[in-house]
């Protein structure tokens, strides 16, 4: 039985050159040199069968669709548990505790997630890149460098030499955060093969913030356009290391676009990104969220992206994100920007509540475009 997907909201897609990426985070842009997102299969491929060896197939086949049917519906503990009873009946079966480590890697139980994989992984007769993917989100979590260097390896992905965490240019990704809930896609440079550093200045609350970094997982759920290609979009599994440049949400009052840019240009000790969301948070649907496209009959309803502009007339009055140490430094910023030209003015600047959520029990979450024939009941 296969879940439809439950509906997350909709998505805010940032709109961000390249060019404005490199500037801002001082990291040339370039496309991304490893290509992970096609790497991840599905399922594990098994061959034995363990009815096989069952002493009642009927009860087997009963117990295991339980097993599946727990797991469509994103009640992965219970999932778990019924794995893990088919597993002391065929103990030598690799899938079962593939499903074990997946429904682990989702409730984001490291330990149990990487001891299921490396079990399932222990016992097929050849590399298996799925169990391995796993283990590697897995390790990584937990910090464990030399399994996490090991199972990249296995999945014939090249990495620096070393043995602590991965420090590398893997290019520009896109990053939604929180896909369990009214997810927000960000613009990231992979550090890791599963790390990413964020670029945007998150809405506070995602309970992420600029320069944060995430775990995320393995599977491309969507694409996004950057100048003139796409990077890839993955599902942000939780934060890693903690920023420490906080949200500021700043109403000012701004005459013209040179008077933006030179805002956000100037450099002040603290402030690492000056972030216009006026112009660069875009609500889409989520079949937009998804890379998935309308039909015909939707070709010229521009409803679903409520971030259109209905015209081209500047708006006076902009909504900044600011991603800075301290309020101080915010307010310096601003207080300059406003001395050195006519019309300029500020309204007010909020630090508002940044909490990082967590996944409900029973919300199918991690599934990407098209895994499910009827995802557009939902």
């Amino acid at each position: 039985m296969r879940q439809r997907r439950v509906p997350h909201g909709r998505s805010r897609q940032r709109a961000k050159s390249a060019d404005v990426l490199s500037r801002h985070c001082g990291l040339p842009v370039r496309q991304t040199t490893v290509r992970l997102d096609s790497a991840y299969p599905a399922h594990m491929t098994n061959t034995s069968d363990p009815r096989d060896t069952a002493p009642d197939t009927a009860a087997w086949d009963a117990l295991e669709a339980r097993a599946y049917d727990a797991f469509d519906h994103g009640q992965l503990q219970q999932a778990s548990a019924l794995f893990g009873e088919l597993a002391a009946l065929a103990p030598e079966v690799p899938y079962l505790h593939y499903m074990r480590g997946l429904a682990h890697k989702y409730l984001r139980d490291w330990p149990a997630s990487l001891q299921h994989s490396l079990r399932a992984q222990a016992l097929q007769a050849s590399p298996d890149d799925a169990s391995a993917w796993n283990a590697g989100i897995a390790a990584t979590a937990l910090g464990d460098w030399t399994e996490a260097r090991r199972q990249w390896t296995r999945c014939g992905i090249g990495i620096p030499q070393g043995d602590g965490p991965i420090e590398h240019d893997f290019g520009l990704v896109s990053i939604r955060l929180n896909p369990w809930g009214n997810g927000e896609t960000v613009f990231a440079r992979r550090i890791d093969v599963v790390r990413a550093r964020l670029l945007n200045v998150p809405l506070p609350e995602t309970g992420h913030r600029l320069f944060d970094i995430v775990l995320h997982d393995g599977a491309k759920t969507g694409e996004r356009a950057l100048d003139d290609g796409t990077v890839p979009v993955f599902n942000a599994l939780q934060i890693l290391q903690r920023s420490d440049h906080r949200t500021f949400v700043a109403f000012i009052r701004c005459p013209s676009a040179d008077d933006l840019d030179a805002l956000q240009q100037a450099e002040l000790p603290g402030i690492g990104y000056v972030e216009d969301w006026t112009a660069s948070i875009v609500s889409l649907c989520l079949r937009c969220s998804y890379g998935v496209g309308h039909g015909e009959e939707d070709a010229a309803d521009t409803a679903h992206d409520e971030g259109a502009a209905s015209n081209d007339d500047w708006q006076i009055e902009r909504n900044l994100g600011v991603g800075a140490q301290g309020k101080a430094a915010v307010e310096r910023l601003l207080a300059n920007w406003v001395a050195a030209g006519p019309g300029r003015s500020v309204d007010a600047i909020e630090s508002p509540p940044c909490v990082e959520s967590a996944p409900e029990e029973g919300t199918v979450w991690w599934r990407g475009a098209g895994d499910d024939a009827d995802e557009g009941e939902a």
